[in-house]
């Protein structure tokens, strides 16, 4: 199942978030040995200390299988703070209806079958999710680093990235930036591409989110 996690719900979900960050350990420390913070055996950075909301993908047997971070770009995040290089001049948003997400994380070798009541995989779940976070707090754009790898997933998944500027090199990974639609006839795309016909985003912690 996928949860939405916002700011004021993660003491209630400390868990689950202690889950994620030791999830976001495993896939950006061990398996990409990209050069991140960590405490222990977690992943954790100065953008998980603002506020952010996260999606998280639990799986029928209570295990974290996903997660990805999402952040106003009215505040700090990453790509203004971190990858500015990354983008050509005056294309960094500073927009309430446009929030970035980053640390998009899945469990793909833990994964196996998956949860028997879902045909998609974690990767398109949390891509349904984000267009319906989106879709629900009024977002126009989600702006996102990611690599290039991702990059094609997003196009097969029929959510395609628009591309601030040329990708780059960080570290071992091709890096670029760039932005993704939010609307109900990108909702409508990548449900129809993953099998997808309800909504899947938990509900509850959406109330009352601006």
């Amino acid at each position: 199942m996928l949860y939405l996690i916002s700011a004021k719900h993660h003491e209630v979900f400390a868990g689950w978030l202690t889950d994620m960050h030791q999830l976001r350990y495993r896939v950006f420390k061990e398996r990409l040995a990209w050069h991140v913070e960590t405490v222990g055996d977690q992943e954790i950075d100065r953008f998980d200390e603002i506020g952010p909301a996260y999606l998280l993908y639990v799986d029928h047997a209570g295990r974290m299988r996903g997660c990805v971070r999402l952040i106003p770009t009215t505040g700090p995040y990453m790509l203004r703070d971190v990858f500015t290089n990354l983008v050509s001049p005056g294309s960094l948003p500073d927009d309430a209806k446009i929030w970035e997400s980053s640390r998009f994380a899945v469990d793909l070798a833990g994964f196996e079958k998956g949860d028997p009541k879902v045909h998609a995989s974690p990767t398109q779940l949390l891509f349904t999710g984000m267009i319906e976070f989106g879709l629900a707090v009024g977002l126009s754009k989600i702006v996102t680093v990611t690599d290039t790898r991702v990059e094609r997933l997003l196009r097969r998944g029929q959510w395609p990235l628009v591309r601030l500027g040329e990708p780059q090199i960080i570290g071992s990974t091709e890096a670029v930036a760039g932005l993704l639609e939010i609307s109900t006839a990108a909702l409508d795309r990548v449900r129809k591409h993953a099998g997808i016909v309800h909504p899947i985003l938990w509900k509850p912690a959406l109330e009352n989110e601006a």
